[in-house]
């Protein structure tokens, strides 16, 4: 009997219980305020009694709790700090830690999908895990030819789990709205619930990880494992070392915090353009720093990225799309009309509204901003700022934010580039975006700024 759905109803009972909590405090808050507490005192008690029995409860659990808190904690940054600052521990531990599986079951899944056979394959493996993750764990081995590998082992049951708890979850999703500030939680959890089967597939994470590998294998400043071998709930690939993200975050210096930085946002624009798929999965626990091949080891510019677990990919044959570059390009310009235009003809904002054109580049200003410069510093302090403005009701880019249609085919590419910049502001990093911006995004350069050359290498890509 597999481990996740044989404690199916306790998994249920405790995320059945959470909004219960949160009525009940919602009772409490009333309380307050009718006997003369500020509002905002009230309510960032409340926010921070919330974020203690979510984040507690969602570090008990695998599945799709797990994955939801994994997602959700690349958004601390936009948490006041005297709330973000407790549960930053257990909230960078959601990223990378789960209690392990019994090795009895790792035994049975590997004998089941690599055969009675199955130490043979392996020089050493280790029983103990390594890393212990929303649907699978990975333990370190040697294969039979000698190579350090990486053996991913899904859960037994991870399916259910993870659709189980992602349907509960999207009950009460409302009421974890005032969680993270200016985010709308039920969207985030439809979008990992519709993305359940491509994550639990290891053959479409293999060919993912293939194509990445192999684009960048000589690259200087990117590195991809290998795939070894992979079979159904099983998958093999090269091991590499390394300081994890969430390491760098908390303890690194300022020259790897500005390098991670810089690398991550080098690989989410170049990735689309190199390999026509966007890892949609960007948490610290997915990377690595590494010493790169330089001589010079002191040198920062040296550090590599490692990125792992390409189980959420997000496929765009032509890369990003071009409309991104362009109404970017526009919003830096100050063309409020002409990027009101693009995003008309792109189905987000809908033909029945009626929006300022200018409201509209105030509620873009999170990703303008940092390219407004040649170089910008990513901070916690900026991260919550936007949000705040963004949250407030009383705000243009509030009632904008309402009224903006975000279209299928950006859902995912919204949610990585949030999630991305949350990382960077976790980083605390100073980031050339606008750099990245200018040598990978479709249509941020206009044609007529380009050189010949370069308009005769491809055709312009196409949207997605």
């Amino acid at each position: 009997m597999s481990d996740l759905p044989r404690k199916a109803v306790t998994r249920t009972a405790k995320l059945a219980a959470l909004p219960l909590g949160f009525a009940g405090r919602a009772t409490w808050g009333l309380g307050k305020r009718i006997v003369g507490e500020s509002a905002e005192i009230v309510g960032r008690e409340l926010q921070q009694r919330t974020a203690e029995q979510l984040f507690k409860v969602l570090g008990e659990l695998k599945g799709g709790a797990m994955k939801f808190g994994q997602a959700l904690s690349v958004f601390e940054s936009a948490l006041p700090e005297e709330i973000a600052g407790p549960y930053r521990a257990a909230l960078t531990k959601l990223q990378d830690a789960a209690p392990p599986m019994p090795t009895r079951t790792v035994h049975s899944v590997l004998e089941e999908r690599l055969g009675a056979d199955w130490r043979e394959r392996f020089l050493e493996f280790e029983d103990k895990p390594a890393a212990a993750a929303s649907i699978g764990q990975v333990h370190r081995a040697v294969w039979h030819d000698g190579r350090e590998v990486a053996v991913k082992v899904q859960y037994p049951g991870a399916g259910e789990a993870l659709l189980s708890d992602l349907n509960q979850l999207g009950r009460f999703a409302r009421l974890l709205g005032p969680l993270i500030p200016g985010m709308d939680i039920k969207p985030l959890i439809a979008e990992l619930r519709d993305r359940v089967s491509e994550e639990l597939d290891y053959e479409l994470e293999a060919q993912a990880q293939r194509v990445h590998a192999e684009e960048f294998a000589d690259d200087p400043d990117i590195l991809v494992p290998a795939v070894v071998h992979q079979s159904d709930q099983v998958l093999i690939t090269e091991w590499i070392d390394g300081i994890p993200l969430s390491e760098i975050i908390t303890e690194g210096t300022e020259e790897q915090r500005d390098r991670a930085g810089q690398l991550l946002a080098r690989f989410l624009f170049s990735g689309p353009a190199r390999t026509g798929l966007l890892h949609a999965d960007p948490h610290p626990g997915n990377f690595r720093l590494l010493r790169g091949t330089s001589d010079d080891s002191d040198d920062e510019d040296s550090w590599r990225l490692g990125v792992l677990d390409f189980g959420t990919v997000d496929r765009l044959p032509g890369g990003l799309p071009t409309p991104i570059g362009c109404s970017l390009h526009l919003a830096l310009d100050g063309e409020a009309d002409a990027v009101h235009e693009l995003l008309c003809a792109e189905g987000f904002i809908k033909e029945s509204m009626e929006l300022e054109p200018d409201a509209v580049l105030d509620y873009l200003l999170p990703i303008i901003e940092p390219a407004q410069v040649d170089a910008f510093t990513f901070t916690r302090t900026w991260m919550r700022s936007q949000a705040a403005r963004i949250a407030d009701p009383r705000s243009p880019a509030y009632q904008l934010g309402k009224q903006l249609n975000l279209p299928p085919a950006y859902l995912l590419i919204h949610r990585v580039t949030l999630s991305t910049i949350g990382v960077l502001c976790q980083l605390g990093a100073t980031v050339r975006l606008r750099e990245e911006l200018e040598e990978w995004l479709p249509g941020f350069v206009p044609e007529e700024e380009l050189d010949e050359s370069e308009l005769d290498v491809e055709e312009p890509l196409a949207k997605a």
